[in-house]
């Protein structure tokens, strides 16, 4: 994968001059420079192998550049872990922990920030409603269907209210009309909350 625009040091997310190789020798990202503002919607297409799952693991930490910088707020992030870089994910398989409930599901991100509880409480009602699981708080996660599932991955991706998310084919293992109504929550919610969002498809109908 090469991709180069002219970066922008007010932006919100850059990649300057960034290599990716996993065996030391095949560069599977090459010489990547992008900018992404503060509440875009950025989609990465291309085909499976282009890089475009590379680029969104870099960039939540999961994978480490080459060579080259990532930049998040001015910040060099290039080595911060995960867990430090107040980046929301959302994964096509949900990743959601089967022995949680929803609610604890989505207080966990909250709490792992030590988060009072009273906070949380409020954070877990909000991110609810705004997927539309108000009255699910106590269910497994295996008691919901597909879509139920990945509501909840999104709601969990955006209740400590990060600035960006990151959405790896996260409709992929969707039917047909889930597919539609997710893409539609998704794009209600970033246009409601102005979030930035990055979103990984191979799939042109899942934009």
């Amino acid at each position: 994968m090469a991709l180069s625009e002219n970066t922008d040091s007010e932006s919100l997310v850059r990649f300057d001059h960034i290599d990716k190789s996993f065996d030391g020798e095949t560069l599977v990202i090459k010489n990547l420079n992008l900018a992404i503002a503060a509440g875009e919607f950025l989609t990465l297409l291309g085909p499976s192998g282009s890089g475009k799952t590379t680029t969104l693991m870099m960039l939540a930490g999961f994978e480490t550049p080459t060579h080259g910088n990532i930049f998040f707020n001015d910040q060099d992030i290039s080595h911060i872990p995960p867990h430090k870089r107040n980046i929301g994910m959302v994964f096509q398989d949900y990743s959601l922990f089967p022995h949680m409930t929803v609610k604890e599901n989505l207080a966990f991100p909250l709490k792992v920030r030590k988060i009072s509880n009273d906070e949380i409480e409020k954070k877990v009602r909000h991110a609810l409603e705004m997927v539309e699981l108000r009255g699910f708080e106590g269910r497994m996660p295996a008691q919901l269907s597909g879509g139920q599932q990945q509501r909840v991955a999104l709601a969990r991706a955006l209740v400590f209210e990060p600035q960006l998310v990151l959405m790896d084919e996260p409709l992929g293992a969707l039917d047909k009309n889930l597919r539609e109504q997710m893409q539609y929550e998704i794009k209600h919610i970033h246009e409601n909350l102005n979030v930035t969002v990055v979103y990984v498809t191979h799939n042109q109908s899942y934009i």
